[in-house]
């Protein structure tokens, strides 16, 4: 059985510590774990990596987070992988930083890229693994917010919330959305 995981985020060193780019580091640390890289495909850094006899391809769209939706659509063609087995982990300021929730389906909840990916796919019925960023931020610095980098204590706790989100996608690909939500969201 094939999967794909989406990491949303952007592209360039000015973003890759960014809260915007939590999809991008899970993916990154997925990698590193499985001793696996990053290779430049098209509209997205590509690799595969192997779980319990499944094949698992993660892709970081290349294509900024407001146009996240033609690599998603891309690759989902190019590797003949159904919605169902797709999961897009993402930011997200309405969860406290560190909650993780994952869906099977849902609203963008006003996040650019998973709104760019509905459209593009015509649906929201397609799975995502949210990654509570927290809200910190005064009225109309929420794009400020998004695109500045994790605290120092943020940042200092954030390897055991990326693990957790490992072990989400993993259980995702190898026994499913619905038992992976009983397991593990609150």
């Amino acid at each position: 059985m094939k999967y794909l995981i989406v990491g949303l985020g952007n592209i360039g060193q000015e973003y890759e510590l960014t809260r915007h780019n939590i999809g991008f580091l899970v993916l990154d640390r997925l990698a590193d774990i499985k001793k696996q890289t990053f290779s430049p495909g098209r509209y997205a850094s590509t690799c595969m990596i192997k779980h319990k006899g499944r094949q698992i391809h993660l892709i970081k769209p290349a294509t900024y987070m407001n146009l996240s939706g033609k690599a998603v659509s891309y690759w989902l063609q190019e590797l003949k992988i159904s919605r169902e087995n797709m999961l897009v982990i993402v930011d997200d300021i309405a969860l406290p930083f560190g909650k993780l929730r994952m869906r099977a389906k849902g609203s963008s909840a006003g996040h650019n890229g998973l709104q760019n990916i509905e459209d593009t796919l015509g649906g929201n019925d397609y799975p995502r693994l949210r990654f509570g960023i927290g809200s910190d931020f005064s009225k109309g610095q929420q794009a400020d917010y998004v695109l500045s980098a994790f605290t120092k204590t943020e940042f200092n706790g954030i390897l055991p919330l990326m693990d957790k989100s490992i072990d989400m996608a993993l259980s995702f690909c190898s026994i499913g959305i619905g038992r992976t939500m009983d397991q593990y969201n609150d």
